[in-house]
């Protein structure tokens, strides 16, 4: 898997022939100045790459055509240093296939109060240079970032850094593949979903694979290899388990996923407990190990959050805070302190972890298989996003709900999973109420590295409708919102 900072975004800079070669070699110079400026920031997770002072249609045509064909280009940003005559980047922009961000920027803090003339006027003039670029990226309808204020500040760069997170997403979507071994669980409508739609609209290719594909490779998996993983296993996790022939298993199994993953070049994957025809056991470690190196889950065939979960793990990767597969199992209805269980039979992800997390052995109680080895743990305390992607039939809704995860307030220590509490923003009533209002599915990806702005910018990009429960949700504005989504949606 492709590392965050593999990609790049090219700064492109507009001017005109009007000023002459010095002024072009003086604009030349302090877009590669801001260009290294904005690559050595540890805000900005990727390369920033300045490719050209663009003073012709021609010229601009061809730099944007060249970033479409770059695999590694994730984006562009513009600035207008000068007065760039937006007509000249009309051909450009309507060719445009990679995200796009425009920084309203300008290569001096201040006005010189003595030293400035019109020399100095020619030369700086992007408060109506960019506005003139605006124009036309609004004329031709073009989504994109905006962002606003002086390039060394460390708000610009916490800005475009965000945005830049979401444009690798849009770019893992058009690179992803989803594995599913055998198909979702019987009589569930969320985890179904059209995907050729999904292919058309996010560029996730998603396809089934025999279980006995699974089995075959996990029969062929050489006893060395599961001894190095497990090895792995105990540097990385406590052993709670005297029972290492269940753990090996899982080992085994893992393996045997990794390597039908990376020999189809994909990254996530979906399973259900209804097919196991051959296992041994439902991939419990197995898959929450994979998913702690930065694969995409979804339990019983959910292919939408598998491929979700991807998505998030790599626009947050390097932030502190993990992602990972998520699902509200049960409330604690205390009055005024009302809460959500999260958990899952098995697949929750050790980056979610508050504690160090066990590995230990326990029955399962379905699926009709020996008995799992899994990782159980305490959540992790602090603001988090849930996330669900639903199938509205003709349209994709991402809903994003801010919760507040706490420590478990209970022991439970006859629940053998990995658990994580929250309390939802506004309060559990009105938030539960909006989320199912809005149509969100009973699996989520739960990230607290991710944020809203993030998966805004992301979902803009992708084209798709979103809804935001958080401390201003109220049910009556979120039905009028969703009403006029509908109508928005049907006339596009």
């Amino acid at each position: 898997m492709k590392k965050i900072d593999q990609y790049a975004f090219w700064f492109i800079v507009g001017s005109q022939d009007l000023y002459g070669a010095e002024v072009i070699a003086k604009v030349t110079d302090h877009a590669q100045e801001i260009a290294q400026a904005l690559d050595a920031s540890p805000r900005i997770p990727c390369r920033v790459l300045y490719k050209a002072v663009g003073t012709s249609p021609d010229a601009i045509t061809q730099i944007i055509r060249a970033a479409n064909h770059d695999d590694n280009c994730a984006g562009i940003i513009t600035w207008m240093h000068t007065f760039s005559p937006s007509k000249m980047w009309i051909n450009g922009l309507g060719r445009l296939q990679k995200p796009y961000c425009h920084l309203h920027t300008q290569h001096n803090r201040n006005i010189p109060d003595q030293a400035i003339d019109m020399d100095f006027m020619n030369l700086n003039q992007a408060a109506h240079g960019d506005r003139e670029h605006g124009f036309i990226a609004a004329r031709m309808g073009l989504p994109r970032k905006i962002v606003v204020g002086f390039w060394q500040d460390e708000r610009v760069h916490r800005q475009l850094g965000g945005w830049m997170r979401s444009a690798v997403g849009a770019q893992l979507c058009r690179e992803l593949k989803v594995v599913r071994f055998g198909d979702n669980m019987r009589q569930v409508a969320v985890t179904e979903g059209d995907k050729v739609e999904a292919q058309i609209k996010l560029g996730w290719q998603v396809n089934t694979w025999p279980v006995g594909d699974l089995v075959s490779q996990i029969d062929q998996v050489p006893d060395q290899d599961v001894d190095d993983l497990l090895d792995e296993y105990k540097r990385t996790y406590t052993m709670a388990t005297d029972n290492l022939e269940v753990v090996r298993y899982q080992a085994r199994v893992e393996i045997g996923i990794r390597r039908i993953l990376q020999k189809e070049g994909a990254q996530a994957y979906t399973n259900t407990f209804e097919d196991l025809y051959g296992m041994e056991q439902l991939p419990g470690l197995a898959s929450q190990h994979l998913m702690s190196q930065g694969y995409g889950y979804g339990g019983e065939g959910d292919w939408k959050v598998a491929a979700l979960t991807r998505i998030v793990k790599g626009m947050t990767e390097g932030l502190p805070g993990g992602s990972g597969f998520m699902e509200d199992y049960t409330y604690d209805l205390e009055p005024g302190n009302e809460l959500s269980l999260g958990a899952h039979m098995l697949e929750v992800c050790p980056s979610l972890a508050g504690d160090r997390p066990r590995i230990e052995v326990h029955p399962l109680g379905i699926g009709g298989k020996s008995d799992p080895a899994r990782l159980v743990f305490s959540g992790a305390a602090g603001p988090a996003l849930l996330i669900s992607l639903i199938d509205m039939g003709g349209r994709f809704r991402l809903i994003l709900h801010e919760v507040e995860a706490v420590q478990p307030i209970y022991a439970m220590p006859n629940l053998p999973v990995a658990r994580v509490m929250w309390k939802p923003k506004p309060d559990l009533m009105t938030g539960a109420h909006a989320w199912i209002l809005a149509g969100g599915a009973h699996h989520s990806v739960m990230s607290f590295a991710a944020t809203p702005e993030m998966l805004k910018d992301w979902a803009e990009i992708m084209g798709i409708e979103v809804v935001h429960i958080n401390h201003e949700t109220t049910i009556d504005g979120l039905k009028k919102d969703l009403f006029l989504a509908d109508l928005a949606w049907k006339l596009r």
